[in-house]
């Protein structure tokens, strides 16, 4: 996948498996429900459990260069690979999203 300078990546979702990625280029900006965000550089890796973990962040950290990265995706059979959250969800689950940096 890659995204353009300052694209704020997919909106919260989880995935119905594991996924694991290593980026290519550029920042990503990631961030797990229950782990603090963080950013992931060219040539580290990061990784989702799936289920009903719910990822808030993927955007492209830089607002002057392209994101790259790669993902293998194992899905459950039968499920959608990724599901987006809506609203009502976020806010019921609010309470395990990690301290947001002041």
């Amino acid at each position: 996948m890659q995204y353009p300078p300052a694209h704020p990546g997919v909106p919260p979702h989880r995935h119905s498996g594991p996924a694991f990625g290593y980026m290519i280029e550029g920042e990503m900006l990631f961030e797990l429900e229950g782990e603090p965000e963080r950013v992931v550089r060219a040539g580290e890796t990061f990784r989702e459990p799936g289920g009903d973990v719910i990822h808030y962040q993927d955007g492209n950290n830089r607002d002057d260069a392209w994101s790259r990265f790669v993902m293998v995706m194992m899905g459950a059979p039968g499920e959608p690979m990724l599901a987006l959250v809506d609203d009502e969800e976020l806010a019921g689950r609010r309470d395990r999203r990690a301290p947001r940096p002041s």
